[in-house]
């Protein structure tokens, strides 16, 4: 692999913009119905999604970059 660290992180951010971006462009009427449910979750409910996100990303990056 050629790229520099700096570049494997702008292609990380690039993948996670294409992907956040796919509901709302695919069926914005979902998305919509989805984030406000979110809006209705309290702090330590989104703390606690939060942290399952970075944790499943951690394991991932573990798992496929050793």
């Amino acid at each position: 692999m050629d790229g520099s660290l700096g570049d494997l992180l702008v292609g990380a951010f690039a993948l996670m913009l294409v992907c956040e971006g796919l509901l709302p462009f695919v069926n914005p009427g979902l998305w919509r119905r989805i984030f406000e449910r979110a809006t209705q979750l309290n702090d330590g409910q989104i703390r606690f999604l939060g942290l399952g996100s970075m944790i499943a990303g951690l394991l991932m990056l573990a798992f496929f970059l050793h």
